[in-house]
């Protein structure tokens, strides 16, 4: 039996994404699956979202995963391909690909392909990570229009910069200059991610590209994914391996750099920094209980962490744990490190075991 184990509520994505897609109707949708689905199992997560128009991944053995485990629907590689033989593989996987530089387009216009390549053209709008600069986006749409190993129509893709501030007036400036370049031929258009689809209607445009939401995990800061009735889909679980008396004055931990100021008892919970969480996580940061938040004490070790029980506490050696999800939202915790909830579900490790649950 696991100790450490992360459930996956698949129940809550298929929610999450029926609530994603009603807020963003009749815009089709590509679920971005990208890093594992963000920590979920890519392949499940995709099996499960029956009703998404296509899903996008990073890069090409992402794809690759995907169509071996019999996933047939659209793949997006978001950050393009890396050389002429991945733009072979593309072709012969029936891949789609973003095109954002000058050395892609200058190898799908030389490649000699078997039949063309559906592509995402990416406009700079305000990013400036990747993406066509809008002086030079026409001039390299009309060169893709025309080359035979292009299939028409070419879709059109681009990335906000700052869409979880709502206040910040760089989204709507780059939302009006993609409007500026959309062609009377082009396809699809794609502007908005989580943050986007929630707050920017204006955005949505023909599809939509969910990642952190599609998840349960709010895109903002400052708010919940309750707020957009969303559910967590993953929650991270362990329990107490150790529940011990502790003394005023005794610290605990490498480096004893906590200290008890009143008796108490402490818990020691099997997950640490070799299981994905946090090794930087401060004292302070709220792990549930029992149903109850208590803060860790002393430093994060690779296998086990220390969370002060309270000296009244009734909590016993193998009591439940939630580091994350249901009961303990990701932005919470994320919020205590000093990290962003995109980080904490990213980074776990093979030694959690994904258990999903329908």
């Amino acid at each position: 039996m696991d100790i450490t184990y992360a459930v996956i509520d698949l129940n809550a994505l298929q929610q999450n994404f029926a609530i994603l897609q009603q807020s963003a109707a009749p815009s089709k949708i590509l679920a971005v699956v990208k890093a594992n689905a963000y920590g979920h199992g890519m392949v499940k997560v995709a099996e499960t979202l029956t009703d998404a128009h296509a899903f996008g991944v990073a890069r090409l053995n992402e794809a690759l995963l995907l169509r071996d485990a019999g996933i047939s629907k659209p793949i997006v590689l978001l950050e393009g391909f890396f050389n002429d033989h991945d733009l072979i593989t593309l072709v012969d996987q029936d891949l789609q690909s973003v095109v954002h530089s000058e050395q892609q387009v200058n190898a799908i216009l030389k490649a000699q392909l078997s039949k063309p390549v559906q592509i995402w053209l990416k406009l700079d709008t305000g990013m400036h990570r990747l993406g066509f600069h809008p002086e030079r986006f026409d001039d390299v749409y009309l060169q893709l229009k025309n080359s035979k190993n292009v299939q028409k129509p070419i879709h059109l893709i681009t990335h906000f910069s700052c869409a979880d501030e709502l206040d910040n007036p760089s989204t709507n400036a780059q939302i009006n200059l993609f409007k500026e370049h959309i062609k009377d031929d082009s396809g699809l258009n794609s502007l908005a991610s989580s943050a986007a689809i929630l707050a920017w209607p204006q955005a949505h445009y023909d599809i939509i590209r969910p990642g952190i939401a599609l998840y349960g995990v709010s895109p903002f800061a400052d708010k919940d994914a309750s707020d957009f009735q969303l559910k967590p889909v993953m929650t991270l679980k362990s329990r107490l391996i150790a529940v011990r008396d502790h003394k005023a004055g005794e610290s605990v931990g490498y480096g004893a750099n906590w200290t008890a100021k009143q008796d108490t008892k402490l818990g020691v919970v099997a997950v640490g920094y070799g299981d994905g969480y946090p090794r930087m996580a401060p004292e302070g940061t709220p792990v549930l209980v029992n149903g109850r938040l208590v803060p860790i004490v002393g430093r994060v070790s690779m296998d086990m962490l220390t969370v002060d029980l309270g000296a009244n506490s009734t909590d016993q050696v193998g009591s439940d744990v939630t580091l994350w999800g249901e009961g303990l939202a990701a932005t919470q915790v994320a919020n205590h490190i000093g990290t962003i909830a995109y980080e904490l579900l990213t980074k776990l490790t093979a030694r959690v075991a994904l258990q999903y649950r329908e």
